[in-house]
């Protein structure tokens, strides 16, 4: 079953891509959801229209992508939380901690489009994947230490 994105889904495709899924996931959540609509050929026609008046924009939002990537450039972030005497920590860091310490040096990132690699339990450095748009990814260290 052929799909037209209306948003960006993650693992399976961003705003305006055609994709090809099962007909219960298209028809059972993606429909009644809004996330997409059926690929007939009078919606294909409508979305390459209102693509081709998006253009602009569309540029537009790959050069603010591309700007912020480079104001992040090789920041390391440092994130503190609670650790034990193993340097194992109370909880896990999340998107949302990177989030905020990219928010507080002055760069807005939601935190959905923040990626790690695996859950950060322990004390150290790591790095996160920070999807600012789909041709623009950028990764990020980030260092968590005992508060």
């Amino acid at each position: 079953m052929e799909i037209i994105l209306k948003e960006d889904v993650k693992n399976l495709g961003f705003k305006n891509d055609v994709v090809s899924v099962r007909p219960g996931y298209g028809r059972n959540f993606l429909i009644p959801q809004g996330m997409g609509m059926l690929a007939t050929p009078s919606n294909l026609k409508v979305m390459q229209e209102n693509l081709k008046q998006a253009a602009h924009k569309a540029e537009k939002l790959l050069k603010d992508a591309t700007e912020i990537a480079a104001s992040i450039g090789d920041m390391v972030v440092e994130i503190k939380a609670k650790a034990g005497e193993s340097g194992r920590i109370f909880g896990a860091v999340t998107s949302l901690q990177i989030s905020d310490s990219l928010k507080a040096r002055g760069i807005e990132v939601d935190r959905k489009r923040i990626s790690l690699p695996k859950e950060v339990k322990n004390l150290g450095e790591y790095e996160a994947t920070i999807i600012l748009h789909k041709q623009v990814t950028h990764k990020v260290k980030f260092v968590v230490v005992a508060e």
